[in-house]
């Protein structure tokens, strides 16, 4: 099969080496080749790569006495993740384990880089049952082997400064329209009603195919084609970019903003009322100072008469690479971190959503609920083609180009959107051949 990790340069990642032996350069079976040693690229799910590490290692040493077997960590932040992978698919120098964004799974494992989850390796983590059916769903494409298991989940909401909200007279929002009425209200005084990651090409893409979804938009038909021009695509892509042209509600140099930790940080410091996050936000806001009685979350609204879609099944997977010397440890590491022990001991940190069944019906935190409606009830999956991280890569960076011009008083009109659209798509369908 095709690989559909192309197109993107690849370059060196900066990650925190966290123990042992640096990994890149051991090939998939341990830092030394050891049958007792793993090792183990995290992705950055706390407020640093510095917390991860103090978040991960005792969880890790625990499992070094339960089974004996070390594990060679690597947290790595996101903006290196995905290169990173794709480095070590095409060298086949990679780790034994690796979290990867669900959003990937399907172009990951059309490399044929990872282990298939058949069976006998499902039941050697615990057995398929254990997982919410939303979460594993997310494993790989639909009808094939999943070569991926949820490890934490994700949503987007819309949180809110409920006191900004109520020194305004303003209740959250439920239409789109009221949405942006009340943080035209709110952007006043050298405060935004919205601060937005205009410069990440993972969340403007992630906003591009939430904002169509509403519309009842596809980015591929049924064999997998790029249908990127469509208007219900150009029209949700407006939609957002709207926030910062036409209402002029967020900041102008939120174009530079390249992840969304700077977004968080804003709204934070009580420099903007509303921004769209994902659940682990929590950790961050709380961080820098915000209690969290102070906010609130939401669905993301749709337009008056839209789908009621407000994110799609976000989180981050686990997946091994095939080539592992150490298939069987990497089987019992897997079994470990989605065990109920360890699952609750991270999601806390992590603000992560519950991805095992057990753990959902559990959940008495009304934030945490939101979440998880939104998730179980209000996602929509993103494309399973493997095409789907070309998707992200070509549509975000067009977008972060959008923004960019905005933020320099240049007009983005539906036809500018449709041609760069239109630039992706051949792009994409160039590099499938």
């Amino acid at each position: 099969m095709r690989t559909a990790i192309r197109a993107l340069a690849i370059t060196a990642a900066a990650a925190l080496t966290v123990t042992g032996l640096a990994a890149c350069s051991s090939g998939s079976s341990g830092s030394s080749g050891d049958s007792k040693t793993l090792t183990y690229w995290a992705s950055n799910q706390g407020t640093s790569l510095q917390n991860d590490k103090e978040v991960l290692t005792p969880v890790l040493e625990k499992f070094t006495k339960e089974t004996g077997i070390k594990v060679d960590l690597q947290v790595i932040g996101w903006n290196d993740l995905q290169n990173k992978i794709q480095t070590a698919v095409t060298s086949g120098q990679g780790p034994d384990v690796v979290n990867i964004g669900n959003t990937w799974a399907t172009s990951l494992q059309a490399t044929g880089a990872f282990q298939e989850f058949g069976d006998a390796e499902m039941k050697a983590i615990g057995g398929a049952d254990k997982f919410g059916k939303v979460a594993l769903s997310t494993g790989g494409a639909p009808g094939e082997t999943v070569t991926s298991v949820p490890l934490y989940g994700l949503a987007y909401g819309l949180y809110y400064n409920k006191q900004m909200l109520a020194d305004a007279g303003i209740t959250p929002p439920t239409t789109w329209e009221d949405m942006v009425a009340d943080a035209e209200k709110l952007t006043a005084d050298g405060k935004y009603g919205f601060s937005l990651a205009g410069g990440s090409y993972t969340e403007n893409s992630h906003f591009a195919f939430i904002n169509s979804a509403q519309n009842g938009g596809e980015w591929f038909d049924k064999d997998g084609k790029p249908t990127f021009t469509s208007k219900a695509n150009v029209d949700g892509i407006k939609r957002y970019l709207d926030l910062m042209q036409d209402a002029k509600v967020a900041n102008p140099s939120n174009a530079q903003y390249d992840n969304a930790t700077q977004s968080t940080t804003d709204f934070a410091k009580k420099k903007a009322a509303f921004i769209l996050n994902q659940n682990n936000a929590n950790a961050t806001i709380e961080s820098l100072g915000m209690k969290s009685d102070e906010y609130g979350v939401v669905a993301l609204p749709a337009p008056e008469g839209g789908e009621q879609i407000a994110s799609f099944p976000a989180g981050i997977n686990l997946s091994i690479f095939k080539n592992t010397k150490n298939k069987d440890g990497a089987l019992k590491f897997v079994k470990y971190m989605t065990s109920m022990d360890t699952q609750t001991t991270l999601d806390k940190p992590y603000s992560a959503l519950p991805v095992l069944a057990e753990a959902a019906d559990s959940v008495t935190d009304e934030q945490t609920k939101t979440f998880l409606d939104i998730y179980n009830n209000k996602a929509k999956p993103l494309p399973l083609v493997p095409a789907e991280d070309q998707f992200e890569s070509t549509v975000g960076k067009a977008m972060n180009d959008m923004f960019a011009k905005i933020a320099t008083g240049s007009k983005v009109s539906e036809s500018d959107i449709k041609s760069a659209l239109q630039t992706a798509q051949d792009q994409v369908s160039q590099a499938a051949g």
